[in-house]
């Protein structure tokens, strides 16, 4: 039990209340963003048709490389990255180090986009947003993770707010918990049978309680990405390094040694890649080469945590000979309770430690918050509805904003799915989500209740991700269940069943409440039809 004096409580629940008012829809688009986000990398490959489940690190790259830093202007060895794109095809990334106008440091150079067999699809020259842009074919995951972590707000000012949404979320779970008296009894309290308002209060109370820590790790490891960079290195760099950001960097992240500058061939990357994979289980996500074709020259190949393993893990090679050095820590050159606690912080907020398993468990928890943060705004001004009507605007407003934003999610899922086979993704992608917000605001305008409004967004949900499977299979081209399947892809089929399980359940929800709504009042159930 919490036990708080009466004027602590009261204002504990202010604090609660206001505190969720204030940001908590802002909260619920980059909580629920966030949730989708989980699996980004499964819709990728639902949304493109991307069939290939074999690494392109567990394929030949050397004589790739090789022949890609022939044809690279030697300036631009100082750093490769390599990496997967699309359907299992190989991105590298031939730069230099630069210092922007404003003095951070940036990487500029050419990038090379390979496709599945070898052959160079695209090669473009520029640093950061110039190379690293959402493609066509990805446009979908690519807009899904950046409404999570800015918004879509301009850097640095879209981590900012996302930073400040995470400690909200921190003072709304804690002034929670201390406002519960009964804290392990509302755990187990539900009760359906009472009015609906209080059935209401109790499934709040139960989903945020059983949450709560999830929600603790969730605000904590997305407050610590948003101000890490925006915030944190140009701090530290100041205070320790004149300002000097890449010499901060170095320092911290960087692999130390002598320079030494001589010519000499780089190792094998294939026997490189192969050792990391027999050392950690499994394929590298990223593989950076320092100094390419240069005596000194380093390799680091980054891997997923391993099995019954939080943190991830990094190799480091010489570059020169290809043979095997150290398991790089996540910070600093020794193993070190801040590297751990570094290192982790990424799985721990994606969830991406335990396969499809702490995906599932994520993606579980993140719509329990999702509901948390809704109903407890819901709950809020349903309080304070019989007071005054002045908040019959607000009352709408989350209704557009809690049904609005899925529906405006999947909409653009539909229009990537049309526009993809055109080359037109990237756009249309955005654009879609924008119409389809623009429309949903309009209806909360004119919609004759909030009741009406509810339907009306929910059945043109359902509707939507009834027609997705239908538009992936037809429209985008993609493969059906069975081939799918049988190269190991049977996410494609599973997000289809998904999007069909929940638009039947959606369109059967709103067809019931039109009846009652058509029962309780003929002319609303007519206009909520129509």
């Amino acid at each position: 039990m919490i036990h708080l004096k009466k004027d602590e409580t009261k204002a504990m629940v202010a604090v609660h209340g206001w505190s969720g008012i204030l940001l908590g829809m802002l909260l619920y688009a980059v909580v629920l963003t966030g949730t989708a986000a989980v699996f980004a990398a499964e819709i990728g490959a639902w949304s493109a048709g991307h069939v290939t489940t074999q690494s392109v690190f567990e394929k030949p790259i050397d004589a790739t490389v090789r022949r890609l830093a022939a044809l690279t202007p030697a300036k631009y060895h100082e750093g490769v990255n390599l990496f997967e794109v699309g359907d299992h095809g190989l991105g590298a990334f031939f730069h230099r180090h630069e210092t922007d106008a404003e003095g951070m440091p940036i990487e500029r150079g050419i990038y090379y986009q390979l496709k599945g067999d070898g052959r160079i699809d695209r090669t473009t020259f520029g640093a950061g947003d110039e190379v690293f842009g959402p493609r066509n074919d990805d446009a979908l995951s690519s807009f899904l993770v950046d409404t999570h972590v800015r918004l879509h707000v301009p850097n640095p000012w879209g981590l900012l707010l996302t930073g400040i949404l995470g400690l909200a979320m921190l003072v709304a779970a804690i002034s929670g918990l201390l406002i519960h008296r009964h804290l392990f009894k509302d755990i187990f309290t539900l009760r359906t049978r009472a009015n609906p308002a209080l059935a209401d209060r109790d499934r709040h109370s139960v989903a945020g309680t059983w949450s709560l820590p999830f929600a603790f790790v969730l605000a904590f490891t997305g407050s610590f990405f948003s101000f890490f960079g925006t915030i944190g290195v140009p701090i530290v760099a100041m205070a320790a390094f004149n300002g000097d950001v890449q010499a901060m960097s170095d320092a911290v992240f960087g692999n130390p040694g002598e320079p030494d500058p001589r010519p000499a061939a780089i190792g094998n990357l294939d026997r490189i890649t192969a050792d990391s994979i027999r050392r950690t289980g499994s394929a590298p996500t990223f593989v950076a080469i320092e100094n390419f074709g240069r005596a000194d020259a380093k390799i680091t190949s980054y891997h997923n945590p391993k099995a019954s393993d939080i943190e991830p893990v990094s190799l480091l090679y010489d570059g020169a000979t290809g043979s095997f050095a150290y398991a790089k820590p996540a910070v600093g050159t020794r193993p070190s309770v801040g590297g751990t606690l570094t290192g982790i912080m990424g799985p721990l907020h994606f969830g991406n430690f335990a396969g499809m398993l702490s995906k599932a468990i994520w993606f579980g928890l993140g719509f329990a918050m999702c509901y948390v943060t809704f109903t407890g705004m819901r709950l809020w001004i349903v309080r304070r509805s019989e007071d005054t009507r002045s908040l019959a605007w607000l009352e709408r407003t989350l209704t557009v904003v809690g049904f609005g934003l899925p529906l405006g999610l999947i909409v653009s899922a539909a229009a990537f799915l049309i526009a993809m086979p055109l080359g037109l993704a990237v756009y249309w992608t955005t654009s879609a989500f924008l119409i389809a917000s623009a429309l949903v605001i309009l209806m909360g305008i004119f919609a004759p209740s909030n009741d009406v409004l509810a339907i009306m967004i929910k059945g043109t949900m359902g509707l939507t991700m009834l027609a997705l499977p239908l538009l992936r299979l037809f429209a985008a081209h993609g493969p059906g269940w069975g081939e799918a399947i049988s190269v190991g892809q049977s996410i494609i089929a599973a997000l289809d069943i998904a999007f069909l399980l929940t638009g039947i359940w959606l369109v059967r929800g709103c067809r019931a409440a039109v009846r009652v709504q058509r029962e309780a009042k003929p002319g609303l159930g007519r206009a909520a039809q129509a």
